[in-house]
């Protein structure tokens, strides 16, 4: 667009009029703060009414320890590596739902954490996570 000025003469002005895409701009942000509550939830449910129940117990993992020196714990119980497999199938027995939590250290030997390993395997316990912690 292109507007005359009294004062200039034959001077074309050059700037653009912001405010209707503000305006524009405006409504279409309350369009879609309008809107977009109502996309979150597609299917509408009505769900039965049940009875209270109380969440299952959460139970603590048992953690396995291997230390710089190859020394086993177990919930900071030190064992011997060689009645390691007899103690778990001991908590297995007593808890056939157990997890295990495996923490070595870093400067322990490979082949006392595959003993450790394989150990937990033989005695049956599938629920074995191992920490580490995150880097490079």
């Amino acid at each position: 667009m292109a507007f005359k000025t009294q004062d200039d003469g034959d001077d074309v002005m050059g700037e653009i009029n912001v405010t209707p895409l503000v305006d524009v701009m405006l409504v279409l942000l309350v369009v879609f703060i309008v809107t977009a509550p109502l996309l979150t939830q597609a299917v509408h449910v009505n769900l039965p009414k049940t009875a209270e129940t109380a969440p299952p117990e959460e139970k603590e993992a048992v953690y396995v320890s291997v230390d710089a020196k190859g020394k086993v714990f177990i919930d900071k119980a030190e064992i011997a590596l060689e009645s390691f497999e007899k103690e778990l199938l001991t908590r297995k027995a007593a808890d056939p739902e157990i997890a295990l939590n495996l923490n070595a250290d870093d400067a322990v030997q490979y082949g006392t954490v595959a003993k450790v390993m394989s150990s937990i395997e033989r005695s049956g316990i599938s629920k074995l996570s191992v920490l580490t912690i995150p880097g490079k």
